[in-house]
């Protein structure tokens, strides 16, 4: 199979994670101000489909741990 264009379909679906993180965190901060370093560390390590809720939840929720429930 084609290696090459996996790995560069791989390495653009983890840019778009990182730029979805870094999105996230700055949403974050303009709504709540502070944000925790644990908070922090649950974004960096989240995949796709958490982020997804996350970001979907920064509009409904009043807290930050609104958003960041389980």
């Amino acid at each position: 199979g084609g290696g090459l264009q996996e790995g560069r379909q791989e390495g653009l679906a983890q840019g778009l994670q990182q730029g979805q993180r870094l999105l996230l965190v700055r949403q974050l901060r303009l709504r709540f101000r502070r944000l925790p370093r644990a908070v922090v560390a649950r974004i960096e390590a989240a995949g796709p489909a958490e982020l997804e809720r996350w970001s979907e939840r920064i509009l409904t929720a009043r807290t930050l741990a609104e958003v960041m429930v389980d």
